[in-house]
């Protein structure tokens, strides 16, 4: 069985796009999610600079664009098929990728979507000094307990020895002069604390949006961040993508989730590596590929060949 992945906002490096550019159509296609979005991706995505593509604003359309714009070459122009494709995920704004890749949502609607999101986020940011660190290491009782003293959230608990803190610039401050034992403490280059109740200005900005756009049931097994499961509605996998902005990314059970139903292969779309770094570590004998630039796309076709054909069991799944 294969798994599709998307990244989430930090995955983001200067001119990663430009190689995908020069395939034939790919380029108009980030045209049109650019004039879709008003922002330009195709210049964030070949030129502009690290600062640049870090703000929340620009990086969030632009992980989601770039996941978009890479299916079409790997399955042959034909993205909407997914042949081969067991299951869909994606952490975090990643989530947008795959829910729009599962096509419960059209591309020109996931992208301004996640544009709203990345517009709604910066602005709640604005309005506290907040954060997140990744917590690597120790005891995951005693990390959470830790977390829990200095007041934070674990807004990203991804597996594989690593969880996400969030909440105000003083508590990281507080949580790296006192860690959990055995843990590194590294903050992380993010303009706010997201996945926590700092976010909850974006929720109703968001909610209002989604009741306007139109969804369809996913076309292959989509699982949710909230808790690993797999949605079957449409209008349920939006209104989830609405609450993840304020709740914990669970990539721990998305994983679990994986190794339950039988996954033996998993590709990481651009700007891919981070969820195969975790893969490697949690899903031991699963062959993975982040597929970053096109060279990568014969391996990834042969993937699809070898580890395609398989669909989950209908079970573990939320209506």
């Amino acid at each position: 069985m294969l798994a599709i992945v998307c990244p989430g906002q930090g995955s983001q490096t200067p001119g990663f796009l430009a190689p995908w550019l020069e395939l034939d159509g790919v380029r108009d296609e980030l045209a049109r999610l650019s004039d879709s979005t008003g922002i330009d991706l195709v210049a964030h995505g070949t030129t502009s600079d690290a600062e640049t593509i870090k703000d929340t604003a620009v990086a969030q359309p632009l992980i989601v664009g770039a996941g978009l714009i890479a299916l079409p070459p790997l399955f042959g122009g034909a993205a909407a098929a997914l042949d081969g494709v067991g299951l869909l995920a994606g952490h975090s704004v990643g989530e947008i990728t795959a829910t729009a890749a599962a096509g419960v949502l059209e591309a020109g609607d996931a992208v301004v979507f996640v544009r709203e999101r990345g517009r709604a986020m910066a602005a709640a940011s604005a309005a506290t000094p907040t954060g997140m660190a990744a917590v690597l290491g120790g005891d995951p009782d005693e990390v959470l307990a830790v977390l829990d003293r200095h007041g934070l959230t674990p807004a990203n608990v991804n597996g594989a020895g690593q969880t996400v803190a969030a909440g105000t610039l003083d508590q990281i401050a507080a949580l790296q002069a006192d860690p959990p034992a055995k843990a590194r403490v590294i903050p992380l280059q993010v303009a706010g604390a997201f996945h926590t109740h700092h976010m909850a200005p974006a929720v109703s900005v968001l909610d209002e949006l989604a009741r306007t756009m139109p969804t369809q049931a996913p076309s292959v097994t989509l699982l949710s961040n909230a808790d690993g499961q797999a949605v079957t509605d449409g209008r349920e996998a939006l209104d989830r993508l609405v609450r993840q902005v304020s709740n914990p990314v669970r990539w721990d059970l998305c994983m679990q989730t994986m190794q339950d139903l039988g996954v033996t292969g998993l590709i990481e779309l651009p700007p891919a590596g981070t969820l195969v770094g975790l893969a490697k570590r949690a899903l031991k004998g699963v062959e993975t590929l982040a597929l970053k630039t096109p060279d990568d796309l014969e391996a990834a076709r042969r993937m699809l060949a070898e580890h395609g054909g398989s669909t989950p069991s209908p079970t573990r799944v939320v209506e």
